[in-house]
């Protein structure tokens, strides 16, 4: 992976992370740190879900794959969520 391939990434998990974040319900007590690796995670393994299935590239906007990594993301968001909560780390 090239170095823009990194930053654009670490950009779209900090996004995917903030939606993710967004959508799950309640309040999540963890570091915007952990919120962006869960984004991280959530955008390479759902682009590999979508290569997969062959729904990574597609003519105009891949919806499915954006599908994909949001929900992927919000699992992500409250599964790091219930680990960090889980050790009794508090802010």
């Amino acid at each position: 992976m090239s170095f823009w391939g990194i930053i654009w990434t670490i950009i779209i998990g900090l996004v995917l992370g903030v939606l993710g974040r967004l959508i799950l319900p309640g309040k999540q007590n963890i570091p915007m740190w952990l919120t962006i690796l869960a984004g991280v995670v959530a955008a390479v393994v759902g682009l590999f879900i979508a290569q997969a299935l062959g729904v990574a590239s597609t003519n105009g906007v891949d919806w499915i794959e954006l599908i994909i990594k949001i929900v992927l993301a919000v699992a992500a968001v409250a599964g790091a969520t219930a680990l960090y909560n889980r050790r009794g780390v508090t802010r």
